[in-house]
């Protein structure tokens, strides 16, 4: 067993010219050595987002909302969530989703998803296509059309 505290998180930082703003994750998973499914804390500050409109291919997601109040919007239609909510996203929806602060403090979510050999990870609002495996864990981009194409987060 693992015990992960706080100082052993390993904690990813976006700055405020990012296309989803300024957050932080601290991931759990990572300090703790899994393998199976990623799972980390995601401290999004207000008009902030967790992601580009996406779906998987091959894997699930779930945000439990910690504190604050978030919204989830998927294909265009949003949905508050408070303190205690959960939301989830079934491996191969084809529902362009993301989570966005529309508050107005800073709120807290715990992100959890499974981790498949391979993946694809459609962007429909920017017609990419990021392909994930093993011998590309940070993915390929492509156009829809497959063709290769820039990465939306650059």
């Amino acid at each position: 067993m693992t015990i992960v505290t706080p100082d052993r998180m390993i904690v990813d930082e976006s700055r405020a010219d990012d296309p989803c703003g300024p957050s932080r994750a601290f991931w759990i998973s990572e300090a703790g050595g899994l393998t199976q499914f990623g799972a980390f804390v995601h401290e999004l500050p207000p008009g902030s987002r967790t992601a580009l409109a996406h779906w998987h291919s091959a894997e699930d997601e779930m945000v439990y909302v910690l504190s604050g109040e978030l919204t989830v919007v998927e294909n265009g239609t949003a949905t508050p969530l408070g303190a205690g909510a959960a939301a989830t996203f079934r491996a191969g929806d084809p529902i362009a989703h993301f989570v966005e602060n529309r508050g107005q403090d800073t709120a807290r979510c715990l992100v959890v998803g499974t981790r498949a050999p391979a993946d694809a990870i459609t962007y429909p609002d920017h017609g990419r296509m990021c392909m994930r495996d093993s011998a590309s864990p940070q993915g390929r981009w492509t156009d829809l059309a497959g063709r290769p194409a820039r990465n939306p987060y650059l």
